[in-house]
């Protein structure tokens, strides 16, 4: 038979399966069963498991990959992260910047000032799976199969082994195999909607840059350039773009082959801030299709983070998110499923009713249209708003440097 066998690792504890002789399989029992170990899973299992829940987070990586996902984490995100306990963990693997200097066409708009980090996916998932009490750990399986019921769920794994819980949760993003197996859809909303780029860069001269972090956002509808973001990694400055162009135009291979020299001649404006740079890693890229899935009412069942809804990364809601979706479960929904019998749709029903996880999805595919259209809109009333919306900024950027803290003031006044 199979049996899981248990490894220290640090902070957290591993399973993983050791094949022994013998027919019998074995089966993990646990209150909740999460099936994804990347940043909503991992965040979620250790919430949960905090709680003193009993947890199995099964995913078929010990150590998560170096994947290009969310790099960089700010503003409201520290508050709920803060909230559910994680912002000291991420201080001690993230790198802190506290100011954004922000340019358009080579030229000042504004410099944002607030707490934010640049780190690796890979390692923001390791610091969330770091959180899980040594009694709970990740099983390193393959699920293959799950079984859904109004009071316990079977899940299938691939060593033979078998988990039941009483609630599954799916957070394996936008892989959607084991949610097709029981009915649920994902209908897609747009398209190839975005493409992102991820690479990192450093000075020819081995100097840091004069800035802590830079956003410099694009200068013609036609290039399809929503932002390009600089910000500090261990590694050096981490750069991310965000554009709204097909991905099969012969830019996005010139991104990948040349792109310090295509950088620069897209956003000509960045050449007197970055000075002779050079990309020191493998150019990685996403394209980014906006998608929301159907048919997920099931009992015994919840989809959290892109399992559920996908994001625009240049909109910068995908974290948020998940962040609500771990929050609302996690904390409010299933301590008290877990109080009384059955995980029947009633139950599940108000997870998906929960008025602060419906706004979050509602916020981020509002933002992700506002963001295509302000990048590439050339209307005249598009190019009017996106004229306004830069002068505005810049207005501002100049009164608060006159009279310093005057916004500081404004946005507490209206607070209070």
């Amino acid at each position: 038979m199979q049996t899981p066998l248990t490894v220290g690792a640090g902070a957290m504890t591993r399973t993983v399966t050791e094949p022994v002789d013998g027919g019998e399989t074995a089966t993990i029992d646990s209150d909740v069963a999460i099936v994804g170990g990347g940043l909503a899973g991992s965040l979620a299992a250790a919430v949960l498991a905090r709680a003193g829940h009993r947890v199995a987070l099964i995913d078929k990586r010990a150590v998560y990959p170096d994947e290009f996902r969310v790099e960089k984490i700010g503003g409201h995100q520290l508050a709920m992260l803060r909230k559910l306990g994680f912002l000291d963990a991420l201080d001690k693997v993230a790198c802190r910047y506290d100011q954004v200097l922000n340019i358009r066409e080579g030229k000042v708009v504004d410099v944002s000032v607030g707490q934010a980090y640049g780190f690796p996916y890979a390692d923001l998932v390791a610091m969330a799976r770091s959180q899980m009490p040594h009694s709970s750990g990740l099983i390193v399986d393959e699920v293959t199969a799950i079984s859904c019921s109004d009071d316990v769920q079977h899940l299938e794994l691939a060593s033979g082994r078998q988990v039941t819980a009483r609630l599954v949760v799916l957070a394996t993003g936008m892989a959607g195999a084991l949610a097709y197996k029981l009915g649920i859809r994902r209908r897609v909303l747009a398209e190839r909607h975005s493409v992102s780029f991820g690479f990192t860069i450093v000075r020819q001269d081995g100097r840091p840059f004069d800035f802590e972090a830079l956003t410099c956002y694009g200068e013609r509808t036609a290039d399809g350039i929503d932002y390009l973001s600089l910000f500090p990694v261990r590694a050096g400055m981490r750069a991310n773009l965000f554009m709204f162009r097909d991905p099969t135009d012969p830019v996005m291979r010139e991104l990948r082959r040349e792109p310090e020299a295509t950088i620069l001649r897209l956003l000509p404006g960045l050449r007197s801030y970055l000075g002779d740079f050079r990309v020191t890693d493998r150019v990685q890229n996403w394209v980014m299709d906006l998608t929301v899935v159907e048919g997920h009412l099931r009992p015994g069942i919840v989809l959290i983070g892109d399992a559920f809804q996908t994001n625009c990364p240049a909109a910068g809601t995908g974290v948020a998110r998940l962040l609500v979706d771990v929050d609302r479960l996690c904390t409010e929904y299933v301590p008290q499923w877990l109080m009384t019998a059955g995980m029947g749709l009633e139950k599940i029903s108000q997870f998906y009713a929960d008025r602060d996880k419906i706004a979050a999805d509602q916020q981020s595919l509002k933002m992700a249209r506002f963001r295509q259209a302000l990048t590439s809109r050339n209307d005249i009333g598009w190019d009017v708003r996106r004229r306004v919306h830069f002068l505005r900024r810049s207005l501002t950027h100049r009164v608060d440097q006159m009279h310093p803290g005057w916004l500081g003031r404004v946005r507490g006044a209206l607070r209070a």
